[in-house]
């Protein structure tokens, strides 16, 4: 399987008189397995080409909804014939059958053993891509632990910044932002808990994290008004101000600004910077472009 070709995944290279040819290796391979399973032993595949075994494996991914069956064939290719390009051709397909089983964790483990065999192979960015889902798949709902999400992360950095030519990259760079916003909405999870229980203090904490380190999230807007909230229940009413003026310039036609402006006129105060504090550095940054 070669990366373009890669939305196909489970089909053969080559012309259409080599998909004949493999889809006889295939048919012949199944009937001499399926006598060996009528008599009850464990099919020898020692006797088979590595391309037979190899298309045994894509006909068990075709014909069958798990794709153990698969692995078992591509492995033996690995095992039986090393050295070949066969053996690397099954390496990521084993890759590709773990995913799709869910079984993340042997399908990260093959994929990153491609990558340490063939760094320079051109289905590298395929199995960094691979490994980058093994982590992205299994992200949690927000609120858990989100390990994973950092990981994943990571992973798809690593296709966009090493394969930026890829198929894969754009797919990467969306995959990233849906799980850098994940993340920010995990801080407002849990911000929002503090919030309700009044732990203003706490619930500060988790909206400044979104506000400076999530900027570009979707949450930064609900992150500003939380912000207004929690510092008008402590008296804080300069830090509340410069957080409306904030969220009024960026984000004004959010619903989160029409909330924040009426809790302040509620109190005879207006959205405008005022006082020092954290707020309004950003502030001067954000708004003034002044980054002294």
């Amino acid at each position: 399987m070669t990366a373009a070709d890669s939305d196909r995944r489970a089909a053969p290279r080559g012309a259409a008189g080599r998909r004949i040819a493999g889809a006889l290796c295939a048919l012949m391979l199944a009937t001499a397995l399926t006598a060996c399973a009528g008599r009850d032993t464990e099919p020898d595949l020692e006797g088979f080409s590595a391309e037979e075994i190899f298309r045994r494996g894509e006909y068990e991914l075709e014909v069958s909804s798990r794709g153990s069956s698969a692995v078992r064939y591509f492995s033996e290719v690995e095992r039986l014939y090393p050295y070949s390009e066969w053996a690397r051709r099954a390496l990521i397909m084993q890759a590709f059958a773990h995913h799709r089983d869910r079984d993340y964790e042997d399908s990260r483990a093959a994929a990153q053993r491609f990558l340490d065999l063939y760094p320079g192979d051109g289905d590298a960015a395929y199995a960094q891509y691979l490994l980058a889902l093994s982590y992205y798949d299994q992200i949690e709902e927000i609120g858990r632990d989100q390990r994973l999400t950092m990981q994943a992360l990571q992973a798809l950095r690593q296709v966009i910044e090493r394969y930026p030519d890829s198929p894969y990259a754009r797919s990467s760079v969306m995959k990233f932002d849906l799980a850098f916003d994940h993340l920010a909405g995990k801080e407002m999870e849990v911000g929002r808990y503090y919030l309700r229980r009044k732990h203003y203090n706490s619930a500060i904490n988790r909206f400044r994290v979104v506000v400076e380190s999530f900027q570009t999230t979707t949450h930064t807007p609900e992150a500003l008004h939380r912000l207004v909230e929690s510092y008008l229940a402590l008296g804080l009413t300069d830090d509340a101000q410069t957080a409306a003026a904030i969220l009024g310039h960026n984000f004004r036609a959010s619903p989160f600004y029409e909330d924040s402006f009426r809790l302040l006129t509620g109190q005879g105060l207006a959205p405008e910077a005022a006082g020092e504090g954290w707020l309004r550095d950003i502030y001067r940054q954000v708004i003034l472009g002044s980054w002294l």
